[in-house]
């Protein structure tokens, strides 16, 4: 999946977090996350935007996460959501998102 366009995902409540998408200048695929919980869940964080743009078959892009404390099923639904519209997806695979 390709990201054509800016696009955000989420909110910055506590418990929740924000995914900022936009595409990329070159062919490379950028993840930069912050985090309040960043010492003790870091690296479970970066497996599942990792995992869920894997699934997504996104390659390039800049994908930034704000992330409040959010739960895996928060992280992954609002990285889905946030590529999803800046690849002005029209028609969902929902294989992709489970």
């Amino acid at each position: 999946m390709k990201i054509v366009k800016e696009a955000l995902a989420g909110t910055l409540e506590s418990s929740d977090l924000l995914v900022k998408v936009s595409p990329a200048s070159g062919a490379e695929l950028e993840i930069v996350i912050s985090s309040e919980v960043m010492q003790q869940f870091g690296a479970q964080i970066d497996h599942v935007v990792r995992d869920t743009l894997n699934r997504l078959e996104v390659t390039a892009g800049l994908i930034v996460v704000e992330d409040k404390g959010a739960l895996d099923c928060a992280i992954r639904a609002r990285v889905q959501t946030a590529v999803m519209r800046g690849a002005e997806v029209q028609q969902i695979n929902w294989s992709a998102l489970s």
